[in-house]
């Protein structure tokens, strides 16, 4: 349980206010609808049915990216919906790209060591019993390789990362002038979708 920690007032104060209110749902995680839906994959852990903020797990095995459950109001806007289904897409988005990525370096690696290995006529342990391993400057060309072999891949990632970055940014002050907007009394009540 103490793997998993609430977002507090810290710089994610901002952000996290935009969830506050009365009525605690969590958003919908790979097709659960609501709280008591099957947990993810990376832990069995359920947030707190009290809880008014978002919840950011332990790392997932495959992409060792950190989950987010996201806090849903019942007054949320239709601003605030649109920002949270914005970060929820871009996490999941996020988490198969790394997914897929760790999976296929850690098969490149254990191919190219096994090949080295193979290639000095070594087998994959040693006569000590440990498993036997490369140098650093053995793992050095398959670093390079890999790397290089990606690199358009890395570089798509890289600029679609960038962009909803830059649309998460747009929508949260988007948000955070509708706040501003709605405190002062100047806006119309919103209405729930």
């Amino acid at each position: 349980m103490a793997a998993w920690r609430a977002l507090g007032k810290s710089r994610y104060a901002p952000l996290s206010r935009a969830y506050a209110g009365r009525g605690c749902r969590l958003a919908p995680e790979r097709g659960a609808e609501c709280r008591d839906a099957a947990p993810s994959r990376a832990s069995g852990f359920r947030p707190p049915s009290q809880s008014h903020r978002d919840w950011i797990g332990p790392p997932d095995k495959l992409s060792n990216l950190r989950p987010v459950h996201f806090y849903i109001p019942k007054d949320e806007s239709a601003a605030e919906q649109k920002l949270r289904e914005l970060r929820q897409e871009t996490q999941e988005w996020n988490q198969r790209f790394w997914a897929n990525q760790n999976v296929t370096f850690r098969k490149e690696k254990e191919e190219f060591i096994h090949s080295r290995l193979k290639a000095e006529g070594l087998g994959l342990r040693a006569e000590s019993g440990q498993k036997a391993t490369l140098s650093a400057e053995e793992m050095a060309d398959f670093y390079k390789e890999f790397l290089s072999k990606n690199f358009q891949k890395h570089m798509y990632y890289n600029r679609d990362w960038y962009r909803r970055n830059f649309a998460i940014t747009f929508f949260m002050g988007r948000v955070a002038l509708q706040r501003v907007w709605n405190r002062l009394g100047l806006g119309r009540k919103r209405a729930r979708r």
